[in-house]
């Protein structure tokens, strides 16, 4: 360990009080960690308060997400865990440190332990992919020798062996960001920051990248902590997330947790997408009441992943009696839970709507009548 990193770890963390030691222990191994953290900014007409209240613990290895819509604060956040930005109020602490009073040196050192990604690359485009990648060594004044050691060790990793004296715009977007994950590896970091990474790739190319992360993650036991705007990216990547609206935290937990039974209303709208609503053709044949014998009652299973056990039709279908088809839906798996919904359409069943419902919610979490159609 250097100098620089020594003195980063050595610092006496801030005095804590049992109770809270005893009810809280995750937040005194946290890696990243915000307290009482706030950012304003002087707007033309005015303060604008672009982080409010933040009290957050990330935890060392994880794979943390954070989104919410446009203007929520997610970068100003991101930004303070290398203090790009000065938070206005709070604290912001790395291994129960506070950075908060660091000097330029200290800086410099903390920024070499946090790499960071870009959605649109920041590349050197009169410099080939090994000297993109070599540029921070460089100005670190690592000897040459190591610094060719680490360069051929990371394109390997990345895998761009083999394209070391291309230039960038030589490049598709997923190998210009591939050279933006070694270069932000070159330091080592224990903690690696990723701003909307994928939002600039197309969903296959996407997928290449998240798999990468997710290899990073593991083989080098990185603390990730990203930001986006596409829900896939959190569902795929992430093992908890967290949601800010207009600065302040609206909802957090892991993801299988928040993408199965959201609460608040921004993380409804921000999952949207990913789920089927109930299709405009089928909405508009629904009925309050049966129109005749051959009427079938529409049910909605949802799954919220409470239950890591699928649901089994068969049974489902049995309880039910008459027939039963499946209008849409479908369960995926997620960090192990069972989550999706089914529309089902029940008819010639001797049971009642009440009784339907009721025998129903034995295999999924939420289960509501919407009506009959013919």
């Amino acid at each position: 360990m250097n100098a620089a990193n020594a003195q980063l770890r050595l610092v006496t963390p801030p005095s804590r009080s049992a109770e809270q030691t005893e009810l809280h222990p995750e937040l005194n191994r946290a890696h990243v960690r915000f307290i009482g953290l706030g950012k304003t900014y002087n707007g033309q007409q005015g303060p604008v308060d672009a982080l409010r209240g933040i009290d957050l613990a990330i935890q060392r290895g994880e794979v943390f997400g954070i989104i919410g819509r446009s203007g929520a604060g997610k970068s100003s956040l991101i930004r303070t865990i290398n203090r790009l930005e000065q938070p206005s109020t709070g604290r912001v602490l790395i291994d129960q440190v506070d950075i908060g009073e660091f000097d330029e040196d200290r800086l410099v050192a903390l920024r070499r332990r946090i790499g960071m990604i870009f959605q649109h690359f920041n590349l050197m485009s009169a410099k080939t992919v090994w000297q993109n990648v070599e540029l921070p060594l460089k100005v670190a004044g690592v000897p040459k020798p190591e610094r060719e050691q680490k360069v051929r060790e990371l394109l390997e990793l990345v895998g761009l062996q083999g394209k070391h004296k291309v230039y960038p715009a030589q490049l598709s977007g997923g190998q210009k960001q591939r050279v933006g994950i070694a270069r932000a590896l070159v330091h080592d970091p224990a903690i690696l920051l990723c701003d909307e990474a994928t939002s600039a790739l197309d969903p296959e190319t996407t997928q290449s990248i998240l798999g990468l992360l997710r290899e990073i993650n593991q083989r080098l036991g990185l603390t990730i902590i990203l930001i986006t705007h596409e829900m896939a990216v959190i569902r795929d990547l992430c093992d908890r997330v967290v949601v800010l609206e207009h600065g302040r935290i609206v909802e957090q937990g892991p993801v299988w947790e928040v993408f199965g039974n959201p609460q608040h209303e921004v993380s409804k709208t921000l999952l949207a997408p990913l789920q089927h609503g109930l299709p405009e053709e089928l909405k508009n044949r629904l009925q309050v009441q049966p129109q005749s014998s051959e009427s079938a009652l529409v049910l909605r299973l949802q799954f919220t992943g409470s239950s890591f056990d699928e649901p089994d039709l068969a049974a489902l279908f049995s309880a039910l009696g008459g027939r039963v088809r499946l209008l849409q839906g479908g369960v995926e798996r997620i960090q192990g839970h069972a989550l999706g919904q089914l529309l089902l359409a029940v008819s010639g069943s001797s049971l009642g709507a009440e009784e339907l419902r009721q025998r129903a919610s034995h295999w999924a979490q939420q289960v509501e009548v919407l009506g009959y159609v013919v």
